[in-house]
């Protein structure tokens, strides 16, 4: 009698554990489940390029209306839209009368080449502030990230005089010489022969200074595959102005303001 009566009560001991037992799975599979959703939800934000990154580096090379130039930028990012940016350039800029000239042969068989009329190099250095801001994203792998960029900040003016090889009418002996102090020589101490430009190494330690500021505006369009790659193109406009009459050519007048149109190629990674 005994075991019979301990046969129902071993069998509804055994359902009652089961029904315990029973909401664990239920429980794991939903948090498998949200789990798994997390990381979707994840995957197609990085894909639609809203994952924040901390920050990123870029280098850049840089072709304008009247010079070229060669970047480097640091971004932090604020928000998934919103990144501040600190950039770093420099250029050379060049007037657009400039023109350069064969004018022979030298002993070695290499062509000398001068640009007459030309008084200094004008290259510049720049460090700026900015704004960068999320227009478009990618929204899949092969599409394209647009951004529009606001920046300016200072920049440093360098003229480098123009050197040219020409004859001293004395010895008979190539010299080198700042152009200016040839095209405006009325004493004879240069025959008038060029024999060509004394190269871009020539006349730093005379170079001079000229403060300024600049600012900027541009679009940059990102087409790298991937979200930690950046590989885009960057095309805008640029305004300087420096505090110092900036002389680049003979009998043109001297200027200090300067606005160009740019492009600019730019390879980097976000972290």
């Amino acid at each position: 009698m005994k075991k019979i009566l301990l046969l129902p009560l071993g069998l509804l001991v055994c359902l009652c554990t089961m029904a315990q037992n029973q909401p664990t799975q239920p429980a794991k599979q939903s948090a498998k489940a949200s789990k798994k959703a997390k990381e979707n939800s994840k995957a197609r934000l990085h894909e639609e390029d809203e994952i924040i990154f901390n920050k990123h580096s870029a280098f850049g090379i840089k072709l304008c209306t009247d010079g070229y130039g060669i970047s480097f930028e640091k971004g932090k990012y604020k928000t998934p839209r919103k990144t501040t940016l600190l950039q770093f350039e420099f250029n050379e800029k060049k007037h657009p009368k400039e023109e350069k000239q064969s004018i022979g042969v030298d002993a070695f068989g290499q062509l000398n080449q001068a640009i007459y009329g030309k008084i200094n190099n004008f290259y510049q250095f720049k460090v700026g502030m900015g704004q960068q801001y999320l227009i478009g994203g990618k929204g899949n792998k092969n599409g394209v990230a647009v951004t529009a960029i606001g920046a300016g900040g200072v920049s440093v003016g360098l003229m480098k005089p123009y050197y040219l090889d020409v004859v001293d009418a004395s010895t008979r002996q190539t010299v080198s010489v700042p152009s200016k102090d040839f095209y405006t020589d009325t004493s004879g101490v240069y025959e008038n022969v060029v024999l060509g430009s004394s190269g871009p190494f020539k006349g730093w330690g005379k170079t001079k200074f000229a403060p300024g500021l600049h600012a900027k505006a541009a679009l940059r369009f990102d087409y790298a595959k991937f979200n930690p790659t950046i590989a885009a193109i960057e095309a805008g406009v640029n305004a300087e102005y420096y505090f110092t009459d900036i002389e680049q050519m003979l009998a043109v007048k001297e200027k200090k303001f300067f606005f160009n149109a740019y492009l600019t190629i730019l390879f980097g990674r976000r972290k």
